[in-house]
């Protein structure tokens, strides 16, 4: 281990900062450093490499995060421990398990590939004879599976179980040459009855003069339409009263409020570096809330929490996909109402579980701890598994409790993940250990099928979720319910 007089020298480094200054915790991508457990991989002396990586401006969402993981993570040499600990990893390890990673990710592809390939096989067999024809008033008819078809792969893939679940009309729909132009208008499927019905129950709770949040808590339970999704989480949330004529006001309020804390904490806000239209607004986000609440201050992985409600909140105001949406182009009025909507709900979040970010993180130990008593009662052979491989739960299972599962799944089931949670008394911070219990055992099978260490936990790090849709979250909700339901309120059934 590093010598004492350098460990001294680290922890009181930066103690003169100012109040509220940022301390730096780890965070999504590692489990807090254990020295008893690394201590053979620390080099005595051995300092954290300080070059800053430069990043380039972008302009979408997607291309914003490929390229950072974390707002602050630019110029950050305060992983002095990681970095000493992974000076001296034995370098045919490290690329055995590159290789092994790649070759599994090359699998899934392929898989992913020949079920694709399968699914067009199967649609033009059956629109064969179906697939286009001409009427006498010259329109063009074209079968439903082949509208989605002219469809984006993005479009195709997300719609792709719903396409296979559901069977080809009988009379093929019939849609003018002019109409086909807007492709994202041709994948969105009319509202079933059941699904209007839903929106006209939300519509009605929500127009009334005071919002019954008992009622909304309870019809969001199983997701939220998107059309009422942003006053939805924000009245769930606790940022918006109840009362309708109330609303407009407590939002001009809150969001003077907001600019007022930019304006006498964020010094740097006129500086070039911070132009970029995402990179300020989650910086800015993260900053002040930072300043705000000392005891923590910024850990990595806060800033996952941000993005749900951002990309709720501009759906009011577009049309199109996020995902590729020039944000820079939206009036500044309206990216600060979105800037200060995401901050006041993402500090409403986070005042139900700060204790997962305060020193140590004791909040995040202390679920992975129960993670491990409820998985060894509801199915004891994958505890003996991983207890057998020698895999400790905190490896795998301390990313799901300190990003709530956002880097386990895609953006959109975190987002229906959410409309539960918000409806949940405590949702995200005791629901979600039995969404956590039940994620896992839903890889029961793969996960005994594993037999080496090393395989296992690649496996849990990176979950075949890519393809999820709203159908495997309402299951995986409704199995942690269950689960809930059993142990929740008999604590001793955690113990044999």
């Amino acid at each position: 281990m590093a010598s004492d007089g350098g460990r001294k020298q680290f922890w009181k480094r930066s103690a003169a900062k100012v109040p509220g200054s940022i301390q730096h915790v780890y965070g999504a991508q590692h489990p807090p450093f254990d020295p008893l457990l690394h201590g053979t991989l620390i080099k005595p002396g051995s300092k954290a490499p300080t070059t800053p990586v430069k990043l380039k401006k972008v302009s979408t969402f997607q291309e914003f995060e490929s390229n950072t993981s974390d707002a602050w993570d630019v110029g950050d040499d305060d992983d002095e421990l990681l970095a000493m600990a992974a000076e001296n990893l034995n370098t045919d390890v490290v690329m055995e398990t590159a290789h092994k990673v790649i070759q599994n990710h090359s699998k899934l592809q392929e898989q992913h590939k020949l079920q694709e390939e399968q699914i067009q096989e199967e649609k033009s067999v059956q629109t064969s004879g179906l697939s286009s024809a001409a009427h006498g008033d010259n329109r063009l008819v074209k079968s439903v599976s082949e509208s989605h078809a002219s469809c984006s792969a993005d479009g195709a893939s997300e719609n792709s179980s719903v396409q296979r679940s559901q069977s080809l009309p009988h009379d093929s729909t019939v849609l003018p040459v002019g109409g086909m132009t807007d492709c994202r208008t041709s994948t969105t499927p009319a509202l079933t009855e059941r699904e209007a019905s839903r929106l006209d129950k939300f519509k009605q709770l929500l127009a009334g003069p005071n919002t019954d949040l008992e009622e909304l808590r309870k019809l969001s339970w199983s997701g939220i339409p998107k059309q009422v999704r942003p006053i939805t989480w924000k009245l769930l949330s606790g940022y918006l009263p109840a009362n309708v004529d109330r609303r407009e006001g407590t939002l001009q309020r809150k969001r003077k409020e907001y600019f007022a804390f930019v304006q006498q904490y964020y010094d740097s806000r006129n500086d070039e570096n911070h132009q970029d239209t995402y990179r300020q607004i989650f910086e800015r986000i993260l900053f002040i809330w930072a300043i705000r609440h000392p005891a923590s201050g910024y850990v990595q992985g806060i800033n996952d929490l941000v993005t749900p409600f951002f990309v709720v909140f501009i759906c009011e105001y577009i049309e199109e996909e996020v995902e590729n949406f020039d944000v820079s182009s939206l009036p500044e009025e309206v990216l600060q109402n979105i800037e200060a909507d995401s901050y006041w709900c993402m500090s409403k979040l986070l005042d139900g579980i700060q204790d997962n970010y305060t020193f140590a993180q004791p909040g995040i130990q202390k679920k992975v701890k129960m993670l491990e008593e409820l998985i060894r009662r509801i199915d004891e052979q994958i505890h003996r598994h991983l207890d057998q491989h020698e895999v400790k739960y905190l490896q795998f299972a301390f990313r799901w409790m300190n990003n709530l599962l956002m880097r386990e799944v895609p953006l959109r089931c975190t987002i229906r993940l959410w409309d539960t949670y918000q409806s949940e008394p405590e949702g995200f911070s005791h629901f979600h250990l039995y969404v956590c219990a039940a994620f896992l055992v839903r890889w029961r099978k793969e996960v005994l099928e594993e037999k080496d260490f090393q395989e296992l936990l690649i496996f849990l790090q990176n979950l075949p979720t890519m393809h999820w849709g709203d159908e495997d979250i309402s299951v995986l909700l409704a199995e942690a319910y269950r689960l809930k339901f059993a142990f929740a309120d008999a604590p001793n059934h955690y113990k044999k």
